[in-house]
């Protein structure tokens, strides 16, 4: 009997994170990152019975994180997906677009890694083409004043026309089907996700501990910070598993639970430090395949992102049964941490943060055999200034105080250094907190004192570090100091073009965020 010829189906979800974060209105990115969950998973499967097509969940390989794989049996029942995808995600949700492939199964596709592969290729094409938005308007017609997009005549829960844009009306509201009405959007989806092991804390999990307003997660100040972390090795795995579609999408499967339980035991390791019915002071805005972005109190996402990084160490053993092809038996992740304040536009913190956790991947990548698997580690970065730019110029304005001397003195590993040149997690928060007694707060000064001279006259600066020196006590706390200031400040560690690097900067920052109170609770 002739093989029957099947269809290996593709979308990406293209615009998401201008789509989220396009305003900095936290009920409305929530709203966003719901939407953009929804439509890889709910929405696709709704969208059969519509087309009158029968889901069959063993064909789907892979649908989160903007990413959907399905196999068809027949190219009928492909195209009918294939013709209304599209128009319903810009439908559901007004400036977000999907970019679709199909690969016949035959001939040198007929193999499922060979499938894939072409399949990645075409979707790369079809991103590049440019779509029709769906959101433009004549240029006579009222805008909306935060997005600058076309109105719609559409009302909000109350009743009243908030003179929004599409996009906005969807992140904010929804059709309550039984009473036929608008109704403010409250999923609380991706929150259960990463925050409830079981049904019952999913159940107990109420509105009331979820924050929508910014202000509701900040606390002693105003600093947020916006964390995005990023799985390493899937490159690997999936070379090693790619020719079996069934174990394509159970490791699909068993990575998404891998990282949202990771995210759960963060979550977990920080309760004591949330008060009991106050607003979690973490939302999550990305959660599935090997991707977590989340805002988050500031002085909570140094802790929460290096617990988060080895659980998912720790959740991600299940690949050692393709250790004899991989040569690891776990996965490892790097992260990015952009402190800003609560009234920076949210897209730039976001895009710094994804630029450090690219940062921290570079290093963590360096020199690595073939096969060897990149070790976890983070940067972090607090914006000072009212605008951010590329990392490098960041670096060069703010990082460098000479030619040869630089604060750029991360990526900090989370289990095991790469060199010595190199800080794990734990050596940054120990020397910070070293900072928070009575002795350490004159040290603070006059270690910023001495990192502006740097800057400026050298010379002076050297004399700056051996005030300090002299008048540190003569007791233990006094000595635990002298020698954090010596460790920070004498050793002179030299990388890349001999160019001599410094944690003070670091250091600071940690202390900072930890410490800083400008606002009562």
């Amino acid at each position: 009997m002739e093989k029957k010829t099947k269809y290996l189906y593709g979308a990406a979800v293209q615009g998401i994170q201008g789509f989220i974060f396009q305003t900095n209105k936290l009920r409305e990115i929530v709203g966003a990152s719901e939407l953009v969950e929804e439509i890889c998973t709910d929405m696709f499967v709704d969208l059969f019975p519509k087309v009158g097509v029968k889901y069959e969940d063993e064909n789907c390989i892979l649908h989160a994180a903007g990413n959907i794989k399905y196999i068809f049996d027949n190219e009928d029942e492909c195209n009918k997906i294939v013709r209304v995808f599209p128009k319903m995600v810009a439908e559901f949700a007004p400036g977000i677009t999907a970019s679709q492939a199909v690969v016949k199964m035959e001939r040198e596709f007929s193999e499922f890694k060979d499938a894939v592969g072409e399949l990645e290729k075409r979707l790369r094409v079809q991103r590049n083409k440019p779509m029709r938005s769906a959101t433009l308007g004549l240029m006579g017609i009222q805008r909306s004043r935060q997005t600058g997009l076309p109105v719609i005549p559409k009302p909000n829960d109350e009743g009243k026309n908030d003179l929004i844009d599409a996009g906005t009306w969807a992140k904010l509201y929804e059709i309550d089907k039984k009473e036929n009405k608008v109704r403010k959007k409250t999923t609380l989806s991706l929150c259960k996700k990463a925050f409830c092991k079981t049904d019952e804390e999913k159940r107990q999990l109420k509105h009331d501990r979820v924050a929508y307003d910014i202000e509701k997660i900040t606390q002693n100040n105003d600093w947020i910070a916006i964390i995005h972390a990023d799985g390493n090795g899937l490159g690997q795995i999936v070379q090693a598993i790619g020719t079996d579609a069934d174990k394509f999408k159970e490791f699909s499967e068993n990575l998404d639970k891998a990282t949202q339980m990771a995210a759960v035991k963060a979550y977990d390791s920080l309760k004591e430090r949330i008060k009991e019915n106050q607003f979690i002071p973490i939302r999550p805005i990305v959660l599935g395949g090997d991707d977590l972005t989340v805002i988050c109190r500031a002085d909570l996402a140094l802790d929460y992102v290096t617990e988060f990084i080895k659980q998912f160490e720790e959740k991600t053993k299940f690949v050692v049964e393709y250790k004899d092809k991989l040569g690891f038996n776990h996965l490892t992740a790097c992260a990015g941490i952009a402190y800003i304040k609560s009234s920076f536009p949210f897209y730039y913190g976001y895009a710094l943060a994804e630029a450090l956790c690219s940062k921290a991947k570079e290093d963590a990548k360096k020199d690595l055999e073939d096969g060897e698997l990149a070790q976890s580690c983070l940067m972090f970065h607090k914006v000072q200034d009212s605008f951010t730019e590329d990392w490098d110029a960041i670096v060069k304005r703010e990082l460098t105080p000479q030619e040869k001397i630089s604060f750029e003195f991360g990526p900090y590993y989370v289990k095991e250094k790469r060199d010595e040149t190199k800080w794990l997690v734990s050596d940054l928060t120990e020397k910070a907190k070293l900072l928070e007694c009575k002795e350490g707060n004159a040290v603070k000064s006059h270690l910023r004192n001495w990192m502006s001279l740097l800057h400026d006259n050298p010379d002076m600066a050297v004399q700056k570090l051996e005030r300090l020196k002299s008048m540190l006590p003569n007791n233990e706390i006094g000595n635990k100091l002298l020698k954090m200031v010596k460790d920070v400040t004498d050793n002179q560690c030299k990388r890349g073009d001999d160019k001599i690097v410094y944690p003070v900067y670091d250091i600071l920052t940690i202390h900072t965020i930890n410490t800083q109170k400008t606002k009562e609770e």
